[in-house]
């Protein structure tokens, strides 16, 4: 094991370009997202129009993308160069920050674990705010329709939700050839069919309520997710613990550091 020598004590180099490696590795992913968001917004012309994106009423999941991206690469940057530079400053920025992050998502997951029917109320507010929304980004609609796919289900808590959106309200002011529809994502997947039909949902709701389960999911996707989470609880609750422990991980890198450049400061100047 090599160190560097000083009078008194010894930065490890061990832990220095081990916490190195852990930060280039959220350094590179930060960059990652960061450029796939950016690419996004500019095939929707965001970037030269930044007003789309206050326009939108509903989610833009760039956004999303971009925050994670914003998060990871500045994170990855203070712990590489706070490590490579012994920047106690940098080092602690690090180690401040991740520590806040795993309290906050302990807090939330404690909250929503306590506050089950206050979270299914603001979940429900904003899924029906991004199916008003469904026509006007191309991501939120990808988006709702691979959650609807994926677990078999239909507006927040039934089809009747999609009369949020204009395009699909039953009202007689709307002329839009989706009246009184569904999203293709809510039909049921027909085995014969190669291609996706995706005007499938056109005009169902039009038909006898006691007949829509054979064409289009009835569950909402509340229900849906509330009957995920129980049977994937040891999957979520271990990818929980694994991103708490990557955490926990880098929290100990960075005080083993920190202590051992202090250390020798400390020795240095005595």
């Amino acid at each position: 094991m090599h160190y560097y020598r000083y009078s008194n004590a010894e930065v490890s180099c061990w832990y220095k370009y081990l916490l190195f490696s852990y930060n280039i590795v959220f350094w590179l992913a930060g960059v990652v997202f960061l450029g796939v968001g950016l690419w996004a917004w500019s095939e929707k012309g965001v970037l030269s129009d930044l007003t789309k994106v206050t326009r939108l009423h509903g989610i833009d999941p760039v956004v999303l993308v971009l925050m994670v991206g914003v998060v990871m690469f500045t994170l990855g940057f203070a712990g590489c160069v706070g490590a490579l530079r012994e920047n106690i400053c940098l080092l602690k920025f690090f180690c401040g920050t991740i520590v806040l992050i795993f309290f906050l998502e302990l807090a939330v997951a404690v909250l929503a674990f306590l506050f089950q029917d206050w979270v299914r109320d603001r979940f429900r507010e904003f899924f029906e705010s991004n199916i008003r929304s469904y026509r006007d980004d191309i991501d939120l609609q990808n988006l709702i329709d691979s959650l609807q796919k994926a677990n078999q289900c239909c507006g927040a808590y039934g089809p009747e939700d999609w009369d949020l959106n204009v395009y699909f309200n039953c009202s007689g002011a709307s002329y839009s050839r989706e009246k009184c529809g569904v999203p293709f994502s809510c039909c049921v997947p027909d085995p014969a069919q190669k291609v996706v039909n995706t005007q499938c949902g056109y005009d169902v709701r039009t038909q006898l309520k006691s007949k829509w389960d054979e064409s289009i999911f009835t569950k909402g996707c509340i229900q849906a997710l509330e009957g995920w989470l129980p049977r994937n609880i040891y999957i979520v609750a271990g990818v929980f613990i694994a991103i708490s422990l990557l955490q926990i991980f880098g929290i100990f890198l960075a005080k083993t550091l920190i202590s051992d450049i202090e250390a020798v400061k400390a020795g240095h100047h005595f």
